[in-house]
């Protein structure tokens, strides 16, 4: 019995010892993102970039999401929006946004389907195969977030100097209903959220970064992304690698709007572990070892509080301590992290304060839901992404195994989908790895 006592004993105050390690990181995010969104830089940045947008499927609110791409107050850039073929849902929106509103600054490039590639890497290949000689930053937006105006000039800002070889920002979801799914949903990705801030080396979000060009090619980063599933994870883990420091900028924390089911949260979720357990599987052991010592310890001097009450009372004060400890520190984190997004999103107030009492009073429901989709990414190899099936081995290598073809949105069916041969350029027979340091050496 005394070892029992014991063991749960160094459980709880790893427990609580992580608790405060987070809530102390919670608090170093919102110290530099204060510091850095109260003292925005204007000075005037030269560099040519190449801004890369793919997209498949109908996102919420895609079109308000692509259009700020068009209308950023960076003076030298190029928007390319990249899907998988002309007949996708999205490309009738991005036609569209083109002819009103790309200015000569904007095409759409239709990489065709992957084979054995992610369809997402497969269309960033295509589209940096060949990148015209005065580009020096390439800079990449997921079709789901929603960039102000400001995000690129503050993004291409944070490589200013020559140890940062790339930038990123990450993703702050906005449920577009207050529901249960999307407020568990919110909760889970603001927790992530806080965890970049300021250091040496951090992972990369896919929907909200930049890279040196030179950087790029000195990495073999192409090289690296081909049978692979994860854009982002992959090029974390080459930066790491080449020694190469991504600079976390806040200003460029972009709005998701969210708007899921239950079902669809939990896939999510679970999608994302399953992903870091094959290209991040430090971070991914980390992550399930702090969400079971967390659960095991809070769940268990619960039972045990209610064991003692039930007993009389006696043994109940320890364990009930202990379950107000966890909960009063992440109370703590989740009012810090509430401050946060209101500070990066005033517009977005009370989509945030309803979204934030399940992220502030239910924190143990929130990481007991968490922990079991942690827990089910463990078993099985295969995702459904997109509408397309893949099949994970050993070393991140992919293969699609199945496709479904995702229909357009109902109002599309008012409107004949054209292609525009003007604002379509198709990629290159041959997605040569190397292609783009050989253009390179040409220019």
């Amino acid at each position: 019995m005394d070892f029992w006592f014991t063991a749960w004993l160094l459980m709880v105050a790893a427990a609580v010892v992580q608790a405060a390690l987070l809530a102390l990181q919670t608090f170093e995010h919102r110290r530099f993102a204060r510091s850095r969104l109260t003292k925005p830089r204007t000075e005037p940045m030269a560099a040519r970039i190449a801004l890369f947008a793919p997209c498949k499927g109908f996102d919420l609110e895609l079109e308000q999401n692509l259009r700020p791409l068009l209308e950023q107050d960076y003076p030298n850039y190029e928007v390319t929006f990249i899907v998988e073929s002309a007949d996708d849902p999205a490309a009738h929106t991005i036609r569209q946004l083109i002819a009103e509103r790309g200015g000569g600054r904007a095409r759409l490039l239709v990489a065709g389907k992957a084979t054995d590639t992610g369809q997402k890497v497969h269309n960033l290949l295509a589209a940096t195969t060949e990148l015209p000689a005065d580009v020096e930053i390439l800079a990449f937006v997921d079709s789901d977030a929603r960039p102000r105006p400001q995000w690129l000039r503050l993004l291409a800002q944070r490589l200013d100097r020559p140890e940062a070889g790339a930038a990123t920002g990450y993703r702050w979801f906005i449920p577009q209903r207050p529901t249960l799914a999307n407020h568990l949903l919110y909760s889970i990705n603001a927790a992530a959220a806080v965890l970049v801030g300021p250091g040496k080396r951090r992972l990369v979000w896919g929907g909200s970064w930049a890279i040196r060009r030179e950087v790029l090619v000195s990495s073999g980063l192409r090289a690296i992304w081909q049978h692979t599933l994860s854009d982002d994870l992959v090029a974390a883990r080459v930066l790491s690698r080449a020694r190469q420091r991504v600079a976390f900028e806040p200003a460029c924390m972009l709005a998701s709007p969210l708007d899921n089911n239950l079902l669809q949260t939990f896939r999510f979720v679970r999608r994302q572990y399953v992903i870091g357990r094959f290209y991040s599987p430090g971070y991914w052991l980390l992550g399930m070892a702090a969400l079971t010592g967390w659960n095991c310890a809070f769940w268990t001097s619960a039972a045990a509080a209610l064991l003692g009450l039930a007993a009389g009372g006696s043994g109940a004060l320890l364990p009930a301590s202990v379950c107000l400890t966890l909960w009063g520190i992440n109370v703590a984190r989740g009012l810090l992290r509430r401050e946060l997004a209101l500070l990066y999103f005033p517009e977005h107030r009370a989509a945030i304060h309803a979204a934030s009492r399940l992220d502030i009073w239910a924190s143990p429901l929130v990481a007991l839901l968490n922990w079991v989709a942690l827990l089910s990414s463990a078993f099985g190899k295969h995702l459904t992404w997109r509408g397309i099936t893949y099949r994970l081995r050993r070393g991140g290598r992919v293969r699609i195994v199945a496709r479904q073809d995702l229909a357009p949105p109902t109002e599309d069916a008012a409107y004949p989908i054209r292609i525009d041969a003007a604002a379509v350029a198709q990629p290159p027979k041959h997605l040569a790895p190397r292609s783009l340091a050989a253009q390179d050496r040409k220019d």
